[in-house]
């Protein structure tokens, strides 16, 4: 048995944390360009905090505050914790007070599930949660996880400028360093990326319908994950900008030491109206869920 997450020892370092590790990121994941969008007619600015645009929800996003505990159950059938945070109206710009809760549960021998829920109070907002765990199959202070091996069902990707910011495009992955159609080494094609993966993959299926997105295997270890969601949209991004970052026991993070899957909208998609909308209407709902299912290499 390992650990197989990347993170600190205590609550503390959490709070000062700067690479989102196991951070729930919102009120809207990932970018948005230049920090501004419109919405029904009204031009909306939000934090900025990654050069001239927002990143994960602005300098105080979600995953800068401490959630309050609904409820929890530590044995039976279903052990699971429930986390709820009320963001108000204007908070890093956006707009509209937002209820949101997240619940993480046990549902089967090795399977953890994750649903992220959302409500407007009174205004239509943008929102787009994600969960920033970095995984590392082979444990979590093992090294790099360039030798692990990954399948990823999107046939598009988003392709970005160099802030990383959406152009608008999607182009297909065949063909290029981003094609993991086909369960191969992270390593195979990174030659001409020199940070490694960041980007986002237009999954295949319907999005709203729970469906197999990625499959992770570590032969070294012989530990295998599943991940299956019901998002439109996947960041891939193996931590190349990891560096002396002072994880738990004594565990000193680099480039590399582990990777994200974040299932999601497709970035800066409010500046993008062919992009999947993010907006969400008062009296609806936002509900994200991913399945994580964990088993050894046969």
């Amino acid at each position: 048995m390992d650990d197989i997450v990347l993170g600190y020892d205590s609550v503390k370092t959490y709070k000062t944390d700067k690479v989102y590790f196991g951070a729930t990121v919102g009120r809207v994941a990932n970018r948005i360009g230049k920090g501004k969008f419109k919405l029904n007619g009204k031009e909306y600015k939000t934090s900025v905090n990654d050069g001239k645009n927002t990143l994960h929800g602005g300098k105080k996003g979600f995953g800068d505050v401490v959630w309050a505990v609904a409820k929890h159950q530590y044995d039976g059938k279903k052990p699971h914790i429930v986390f709820t945070h009320t963001s108000p109206d204007g908070d890093q710009g956006f707009p509209g007070e937002l209820s949101v809760t997240v619940t993480y549960k046990l549902v089967k021998d090795n399977e953890l599930s994750v649903v992220m829920e959302a409500k407007p109070k009174d205004k239509a907002t943008p929102v787009n949660l994600a969960h920033h765990s970095y995984w590392n199959l082979g444990g979590h202070n093992s090294g790099d996880i360039l030798s692990e091996e990954i399948q990823i069902l999107g046939s598009g990707y988003t392709p970005v400028d160099g802030e990383l910011i959406p152009t608008g495009k999607i182009n297909p992955v065949k063909g290029t360093a981003y094609d993991f159609l086909q369960l191969r080494p992270i390593k195979d094609n990174m030659k001409d990326l020199k940070t490694g993966y960041d980007i986002n993959y237009c999954l295949d299926g319907k999005a709203k319908k729970m469906r197999k997105i990625v499959e992770l295997v570590d032969k070294k270890s012989g530990r295998k994950m599943e991940l299956s969601g019901n998002q439109a949209g996947l960041q891939f991004y193996t931590g190349g900008m990891l560096k002396d970052v002072k994880g738990k026991n004594g565990a000193v993070y680099q480039a590399f030491g582990g990777l994200c899957l974040e299932t999601q909208s497709y970035p800066d998609a409010l500046n993008h109206p062919k992009f999947p909308s993010q907006i969400v209407e008062p009296g609806k709902k936002y509900k994200h869920t991913m399945l994580f299912k964990f088993s050894i290499v046969s």
